[in-house]
């Protein structure tokens, strides 16, 4: 064991030592080759289901997924966990053919996989097959996405585990912390916060599963994309086979999206949790969408604050030593206003240092024009992160479907690239100083109470406590 941590001492200081050896800030590399999109065919079943076909001959495999306009945005308050558990149970239910036992085990032979499951903001559907099991595979997740009959055994068994997470939802001050932040930019009875809790699963019941499903999925509210080793003329006939009978629904409702405001305008609230050593803490507000015209200068900003090389990282964490991470970043959404979040972990009794240097360097964003090195490096980081938005065309293909689904150009990321490119100094200013709200921050705080000193009552005169108590769970019995 000596001779080999002597080893690893010796490598370690050859590779210091090494001749020639530069910082990192000296290295330079080749120009990015230019991003172009792969071959793809999009076509319109009469039905209305709209697809996309892009063959991929690397490996002989196939896969594909659907996007289905809902989200458990659109389930009722009293029923939190309803959109959830349907796209669980659509799969795990089993289908009108196959229960799920037999499901299971025809896939299982086949290597393959089909997948179910609701978000915030849609329904996703996904396969994996070898090629050679490619019509066997496909059918059975046409049969999954419009035969599902959602066992009752499969949403209680689906029901006790989510009930297990809530009991434990409480165990990780991360989790504490951007639970409990969501509730007090959007509101706790927004549906972009609000949780799940012992008592809206209790009332979800098979049949609200069966009506929230047949008030989404529908061939005209869905988007289609197939993968991989297969002959598109071919690929196109199963896909008719398999979904072209589908009858669509002529009267779709047309979504309203949840109406979304800042509920809380600044402040600073804490969650006591005595038995940590360190404090999770969140500093943010409400933020905007990607479609905004200044989101491609606001990521070079994002980029200027993060990072190996960035304010957060050299001032908060390097020079001050305050934070074990440390990040802040204007975070939009698709088709509701996302947020701008900073943050990071500290030691109990650096709390309020580290909060008071957060928003020191986000007021000197707005107050400091970027340095011409600090702009460079942070459009070249901008820029090499683009690739990797192109890494595979089963990402590319994930991409232009999500572009359709929320209305946006199929060559928005090309169009944000540009910008990007032609960012300028004014600009960075400019965005920081009409996105960035000093004075509408809210201050989170998870950690122990007697550990915090100076007390967080040195960023604000009131704090206010917030309550993680778990509504419904069992109480601790006394001790005699």
């Amino acid at each position: 064991m000596l001779c080999f941590t002597l080893l690893l001492l010796g490598m370690f200081d050859f590779a210091v030592a090494a001749p020639g050896a530069k910082p990192y800030t000296e290295l330079r590399f080749a120009p990015l080759p230019q991003v172009k999109l792969p071959k793809y065919d999009r076509f319109v079943l009469q039905n209305g289901m709209v697809v996309y076909l892009m063959e991929d001959r690397e490996l002989p495999l196939v896969s594909g997924s659907a996007l289905v306009r809902t989200g458990d945005r659109f389930e009722s308050a009293d029923k939190v966990g309803l959109a959830d558990f349907t796209g669980e149970v659509m799969r795990t239910g089993g289908t009108r053919k196959h229960t799920p036992d037999q499901l299971n085990q025809m896939l299982e032979q086949r290597a393959a996989s089909v997948e179910t499951s609701i978000g915030e903001t849609s329904a996703g559907a996904g396969f994996e097959s070898l090629s050679e099991d490619l019509e066997t595979v496909f059918g059975l997740f046409a049969e999954v996405l419009r035969e599902p009959v959602f066992a009752a055994d499969k949403l209680e068994l689906a029901k006790t585990q989510e009930k297990g997470s809530i009991s434990r939802r409480n165990d990780d001050p991360d989790d504490i912390a951007s639970r409990e932040f969501g509730k007090l930019i959007y509101g706790k009875d927004s549906p972009y916060a609000r949780t799940t809790e012992y008592a809206t699963i209790d009332k979800i019941s098979r049949e609200d599963l069966s009506q929230f499903y047949q008030q989404y999925f529908y061939p005209n509210n869905m988007i289609l994309g197939i993968i991989g080793d297969f002959d598109s003329k071919k690929m196109r006939e199963l896909v008719q086979a398999k979904f072209g009978d589908w009858k669509a629904n002529p009267n779709l409702p047309k979504l309203q999206l949840p109406a979304v405001k800042q509920a809380k305008t600044g402040g600073v609230y804490f969650v006591n949790q005595p038995q940590l050593t360190q404090s999770s803490i969140l500093i943010g507000h409400l933020g905007g969408q990607f479609n905004s015209s200044d989101y491609p200068a606001l990521d070079v900003l994002n980029n200027v604050l993060n990072g190996f090389g960035g304010r957060l990282f050299n001032e908060v964490r390097s020079r001050q030593g305050l934070a074990y991470s440390v990040s802040g970043y204007w975070s939009p959404r698709f088709d509701y206003p996302g947020v701008f979040i900073a943050g990071g972990q500290t030691r109990s009794d650096a709390t309020v240092q580290f909060v008071k240097a957060m928003q020191t360097q986000i007021k000197r964003t707005q107050a400091e024009k970027v340095t011409p090195k600090e702009l460079a490096f942070a459009k070249e980081s901008t820029l090499n992160s683009f690739v990797f938005n192109f890494q595979d065309p089963k990402q590319t293909l994930s991409r232009l479907m999500r572009y359709e689904y929320y209305g946006y150009p199929a060559d928005f990321l090309f169009r944000y690239q540009k910008a990007v490119a032609a960012t300028t100094v004014d600009d960075v200013q400019r965005v920081a100083q009409k996105y960035l709200k000093p004075e509408n921050m809210v201050t989170l705080v998870v950690g122990n109470q007697t550990a915090i000193n100076p007390p967080l009552t040195q960023l604000a005169a009131q704090v206010t406590a917030i309550d993680v108590t778990i509504p419904g769970s069992p109480q601790p019995q006394a001790q005699n």
